[in-house]
């Protein structure tokens, strides 16, 4: 179990990381969100041991991580992080880079292993190109392989799939995150994405200002967001009066109807494919709403929260 014990940490006078408290089991995914700058990255580093905590304790099972002061090179060894800036050899190819840190006792399990990594991130087609060739995207791709290969037993990954195509990105995270759980890999992943977060986390933590401000199931907290930050990371939300009390409404919750007290004004219709977006402004400011035709600019709609 990974548990982090009132830690506070601070690249200057002010702190970056307030006093956090957390514990993850074994296995489990965890997703961080949270506005730019909260200190989603300064956790990770953290929890990897790249810096010394100001107060507090990290601990994995009963191990401390502890940061330069107590390692010659920070980092644990049983922990991987994946960096936004890949950290991958230039002038050595793709498998070069994803067999770096493994055995050479046997050549041909090492092989193997590197090839199985390679068809995770659907690379297997670049085997023998030089990093320095690869786009954005490939780099990540490859990264993601690397911190992979020895299988350990926390991963900590930094917005793994934002420079990754979209039509390339869906079947990538599917595979990873079935990796990571058939190996029973303890992950925390930091992001932006709410798909990431509905779909392959266990639990999230939610962080503003350095501190976190809610942790539990995505679901749940997806469902019943307790203020509009919260529920604006998980995309558009509306914060309106309905009948005289205020709440936080999804744009496919809101339903047009023929008569109710929720009267607005489309102002611009957005085309999503599946459905329509349909932006509007009413007595007490602007929402978002989704209707599965075009709404002319102009019209006057009538809406309700969904049952």
């Amino acid at each position: 179990m990974l548990k982090v014990k009132n830690s506070t940490f601070s690249y200057d006078e002010k702190p970056t990381i307030k006093a956090i408290s957390f514990e993850l089991k074994k296995g489990k995914n965890l997703a961080v969100i949270g506005e730019s700058g909260c200190g989603k990255s300064t956790l990770l580093k953290l929890i990897y041991g790249l810096y010394d905590l100001d107060e507090g304790q990290i601990l994995w099972n009963a191990t401390e991580v502890l940061g330069p002061k107590y390692n010659l090179i920070p980092g644990m060894d049983f922990i991987k992080y994946l960096a936004q800036d890949f950290d991958l050899m230039p002038f050595i190819t793709v498998a070069e880079n994803v067999g770096k840190y493994l055995s050479n006792v046997h050549p041909e399990k090492k092989n193997e292993r590197i090839a199985e990594l390679l068809e995770i991130v659907e690379m297997t087609d670049y085997t023998n190109v030089k990093a320095k060739n690869l786009s954005g995207g490939q780099m990540q791709r490859v990264a993601l392989a690397r911190v992979l290969a020895l299988e350990p037993e926390v991963l900590l990954l930094d917005e793994p799939f934002s420079h990754i195509d979209n039509f390339r990105k869906n079947s990538l995270r599917r595979k990873l995150f079935a990796y990571v759980k058939e190996k029973q890999i303890t992950t925390i992943f930091a992001t932006h994405d709410s798909s990431d977060v509905l779909s392959f986390a266990d639990e999230v933590l939610i962080m503003k200002a350095g501190k976190i401000i809610e942790k539990g199931n995505p679901k749940t907290i997806y469902e019943n967001p307790k203020n509009k930050y919260v529920g604006s990371l998980f995309g558009d939300v509306n914060e309106i009066k309905i009948d005289g009390k205020t709440a936080l409404v999804y744009p496919h919750q809101l339903l047009v109807v023929k008569k109710s007290s929720l009267k607005v004004e489309a102002i611009t219709s957005y085309y999503l494919g599946s459905h329509y977006l349909i932006e509007a402004i009413y007595e007490n400011g602007q929402l978002f709403f989704e209707s599965e035709n075009e709404i002319p600019i102009g019209s006057q709609i009538y809406l309700k929260k969904k049952p």
